[in-house]
């Protein structure tokens, strides 16, 4: 094995893992603040790429033209799921709050099945095509620029976080809402932010994905349990233990996939998982 191959493999991981992570991260953002785990996750992922690939197919437009729409977009849909659904079973049991999120996953997966069928599309151009060269190592720019956006995009929720009087005040909803509120943050308000953000920044990687990746009704499940493993290994309600999750797990996927088998990658990613569960069940970076 060269190590030209063993390079190929690692960056291709790393570009994957951005992504990975930026979903993860949304997923992060809503059980940190509210603790409840969004099962619907990779069902408005999925409603992301459907988007980018009507406009382009309508419109012409291209899924990176697009990105602020598909973010505003999931954006305004994380906040109505919140009002319209997750408001009225916040204090209901644990159970009741699981099926909530799963009923909406299977229902808008079989509304995408029935609306769009089973057909797997994609989008029929875009400006990141091609490939590039860097000594033995190629390149796809589509997955180098979803990888560059990704990054940008965490970046940006990670400053939004802990630069801002508004991401301080989701922060301090996360540590204790009682305390939240009697300083004045309004925690409702905070949570539907939250979904609002953590739905955002599917949208964001919906758009980023369709360059390059079938669009189809099961597509987001595929994503979905990447980034439920993400979250998980890098700590519940971590932001960053998400981010680092989500790279950690495109590289191990894509080694594992060139040094033993393609079919058999997500075993050794659930290996590693299951190890830090042992050694750390918090996660990596997760609360206490």
């Amino acid at each position: 094995m060269t190590c030209e191959l063993v390079a190929q493999a690692l960056v291709s991981g790393l570009l994957a893992g951005f992504v990975f992570a930026l979903i993860a991260a949304g997923l992060s953002l809503i059980f940190g603040v509210m603790e409840i785990v969004n099962f619907a996750h990779g069902e408005f992922l999925m409603l992301s790429m459907y988007l980018s690939y009507f406009l382009n197919a309508s419109l012409g437009w291209d899924p990176l033209v697009a990105l602020p729409l598909n973010a505003v977009a999931l954006f305004l849909l994380g906040v109505l799921v919140y009002y319209a659904l997750i408001r009225r079973v916040l204090r209901a049991p644990m159970l009741a709050q699981i099926f909530a999120t799963f009923g909406l996953s299977v229902f808008l997966q079989n509304l995408a099945q029935f609306l769009f069928r089973p057909d797997f599309r994609m989008v029929a151009t875009t400006m990141a095509t091609g490939r590039i060269a860097l000594g033995g190592v190629f390149i796809s720019r589509p997955q180098l620029v979803a990888a560059i956006g990704a990054v940008l995009t965490t970046g940006l929720l990670y400053w939004l976080l802990t630069r801002t009087e508004t991401g301080k005040a989701l922060l301090a909803t996360a540590d204790d809402r009682q305390a939240a509120s009697l300083m004045g943050i309004d925690p409702d308000r905070m949570f539907a932010l939250s979904w609002g953000l953590g739905a955002a920044c599917v949208g964001v990687a919906g758009a980023l994905l369709s360059t390059f990746y079938y669009v189809f009704p099961q597509v987001g499940g595929i994503f979905a349990l990447i980034a439920f493993v993400a979250v998980a290994l890098g700590g519940f309600g971590s932001v960053t233990g998400a981010f680092l999750g989500g790279i950690i797990i495109g590289a191990v996927e894509s080694l594992a996939g060139v040094f033993v088998a393609p079919a058999v990658k997500n075993i050794f990613v659930f290996a590693i998982y299951l190890v830090v569960m042992l050694v750390r069940p918090r996660g990596l970076l997760g609360k206490q």
